[in-house]
């Protein structure tokens, strides 16, 4: 029975081509929605995901990275006291408003002030030796490559932040930041143009490197909960860019909608892949009531339907895939924030399938009327 589905598939394929498809788009928009959400709220933490400090030392209760508060510099001290830390470097946060050479209207930006020394932990991934060196330049700052038409300037050009002029001296990616503009800068640069000037002598964050990273949860609640140094909490690198990201996704509301529509794909999907598979099956009633006539019972003509709604979902699976990978190069190398890990990437297909099987069992329904009966009228 297995193999007259297979042979069914095959030579009734116009029947089932439409399915293929519906199955296939249906999963190309579960992988790009899932890779989409996945990159654009991921951008909330790429400033911990970018860089390789293990610790993160921040204002108690802090709920994304974007959302920090100053802390007192002391807290400095306590991260450098402790054995497994083998190094700690501040990183100092300015919400900021950008004009370009023309001054043609402001941009919100957030500058990013961290050590430029070529060892440093922020932005460790995303800056190259010789371009970070390049912060040393007085008033000198980096932005993501995606970011210069927005920011209206290119490499070289000056610029003015909260009043202060400033020179692009190069570009990365890896920087695009979610809700803004990320502007990197120097420790020295980031302080002139902080226009608050109670932050003189508090720094956003503290970052630390570790002896054994392994060891990061022990050594974050070995240090949190010393007031002595001021008020502050530490996370691990790991689970302060879970929590930014959750935060992004959740308690502003957007996972609500994406869940949402993540329903009306699958909604659809199921719909318009039963439809045809109850179509297809209708068309060959005839021939299942002569198997029925021959003996074959509803139960095995049943597997045969199922084998062909597996059937139908692995090559749909197979051209989202395809389809999937394509789309995915093209947005990326257009700069557009995807990603998609092989989790995400099994879900999907694993819920794409599923939307075969609930297709096939609804076609099932339509063998009631194989009937031996209908072949004499």
């Amino acid at each position: 029975m297995v193999a007259l589905a297979r042979k069914t598939l095959i030579y009734e394929w116009r029947r089932f081509l439409p399915a293929v498809v519906a199955v296939g788009f249906a999963g190309l928009l579960q992988l790009l929605q899932v890779a989409l959400v996945l990159g654009i709220f991921g951008s909330a933490a790429v400033y911990i995901t970018g860089s390789s400090a293990d610790l993160w030392a921040g204002y108690p209760g802090t709920q994304s990275v974007n959302l920090g508060r100053s802390i007192d510099a002391g807290v400095e001290m306590r991260l450098r006291m402790d054995p497994a830390v083998t190094a700690v470097e501040p990183f100092h946060w300015v919400d900021a408003d950008w004009r370009g050479p023309n001054d043609t209207g402001g941009v919100s930006v957030f500058v990013s002030g961290i050590n430029a020394r070529p060892d440093g932990l922020m932005f460790a991934h995303a800056l190259p030796v010789a371009l970070r060196a390049r912060l040393n330049e007085p008033d000198a700052v980096i932005v993501d490559r995606a970011d210069l038409d927005n920011l209206g300037v290119g490499v070289g050009d000056s610029a003015v932040i909260n009043g202060h002029h400033v020179r692009v001296v190069g570009v990365s990616s890896g920087l695009r930041a979610l809700g803004g503009v990320n502007v990197v800068a120097s420790l020295a640069t980031a302080a002139t143009l902080d226009t608050d000037p109670s932050n003189s002598s508090r720094m956003t964050y503290f970052v630390a490197k570790l002896r054994n990273p392994a060891e990061a949860k022990e050594v974050a609640a070995r240090l949190r909960g010393n007031t002595a140094f001021g008020n502050y909490d530490v996370w691990t690198a790991k689970d302060f860019a879970r929590r930014s990201q959750l935060y992004w996704i959740f308690d502003t509301g957007a996972g609500a909608g994406v869940l949402f529509l993540a329903g009306i794909v699958f909604l659809v999907g199921v719909v318009i892949t039963s439809q045809t598979l109850i179509a297809a099956v209708i068309g060959s009633i005839r021939e299942y009531a002569t198997l029925n006539a021959l003996g074959v019972g509803v139960g095995d003509l049943r597997k045969v339907v199922m084998e062909q709604a597996f059937w139908v979902g692995a090559l749909g699976l197979l051209g989202s895939a395809v389809l999937g990978v394509l789309a995915l190069a093209l947005a990326r190398s257009r700069s557009v924030p995807v990603a998609l890990g092989p989790w995400a990437t099994v879900a999907c297909l694993s819920l794409c399938m599923g939307l075969a099987i609930v297709s096939g069992l609804a076609a099932m329904r339509s063998l009631r009327r194989a009937d031996p009966a209908t072949l004499l009228r």
